[in-house]
């Protein structure tokens, strides 16, 4: 199961902002549990989404 966590520490290894999907590739889970964790992430505002559908840390 994809925690919070890990999702962020995706977030923050990459340079670039990702996909739901690109992360759920990285860690090796579902998309399903990556977007719960992404959705969680962006209402506390640890993440941000510079464009529709990529998401990456907030500064």
């Amino acid at each position: 199961m994809a925690t919070k966590e890990e999702v962020l520490a995706a977030f923050t290894a990459s340079d670039k902002p990702l996909k739901s999907a690109e992360v759920a590739a990285i860690l090796g889970v579902e998309k399903a549990e990556v977007d719960k964790a992404i959705k969680a992430l962006k209402a506390s505002g640890e993440i941000v989404s510079p464009k529709n559908c990529f998401y990456t840390v907030a500064d």
